[in-house]
């Protein structure tokens, strides 16, 4: 319970430029879930059942939102 109520007060109290960072490291994950996703479908042994979520696309637009969220941030966090 401790652990949630340290988050709560972190995100409560965190500047832009954290919260920032916080959205680009979410979308970096989404990104990387969108990665195993497509590594996943190429492996499928029958081509015609692999079903049709752009997952490249995924992948490439939010790996570049968060790598721009992310420099942002760091900007941010380091001007003060």
């Amino acid at each position: 319970m401790l652990a949630a109520m340290d988050i709560e007060r972190f995100i409560t109290f965190a500047s832009e430029a954290e919260l920032v960072g916080l959205w680009g490291l979410g979308f970096i994950a989404l990104a990387i879930v969108a990665l195993l996703a497509e590594k996943r479908r190429n492996k499928h042994a029958r081509l015609d059942r692999i079903g049709w979520v752009p997952w490249t696309a995924i992948f490439m637009v939010c790996a570049m939102i968060g790598g721009g969220l992310i420099a942002l941030a760091a900007k941010g966090i380091a001007a003060g």
